[in-house]
């Protein structure tokens, strides 16, 4: 994805991680999409405690969505944020997170949905590995 250079994780610090996200999913007896993964560290640079890769399935902005996978390791953190328009929607595929929102915080589980509407902050953790499918 153009323009996320500077939070990218690069070189043999994007290959080992990308390693044990394969072995994980192949683990699990699951496949994703043949996309060119996006392991983030968001600018912070400390990927193995905040970040996630993102798996593509479409960013479809001129229809209004976009579908993605999102793995992150156990203690791994999706930093806390929101969206002032971006509508989302978290199905948990695999594993467990830690789910913190405005509203509060809640372990999430595999099959586990939460809709995530525009202005309320969250961010999560992986309980373990973790595959979340976020469509937005």
């Amino acid at each position: 994805m153009k323009g996320l250079d500077h939070f990218e994780l690069s070189g043999a610090e994007r290959e080992e991680a990308l390693s044990e996200i394969r072995a994980q999913i192949e683990q699990w007896g699951l496949a994703l999409p043949d996309v060119e993964p996006i392991p983030l560290h968001f600018g912070l640079g400390d990927f193995r405690n905040i970040g996630e890769t993102e798996f593509w399935i479409a960013n479809e902005a001129e229809h209004g969505y976009c579908g993605k996978f999102l793995f992150v390791f156990g203690d791994q953190t999706c930093p806390f944020h929101l969206h002032k328009v971006k509508h989302e929607t978290f199905f948990i595929v695999r594993g467990a997170v830690r789910m913190i929102t405005d509203d509060g915080d809640r372990v999430m589980n595999a099959g586990d949905v939460l809709v995530m509407p525009p202005g309320i902050g969250h961010s999560f953790t992986g309980i373990g590995p973790c595959l979340v499918l976020e469509v937005s």
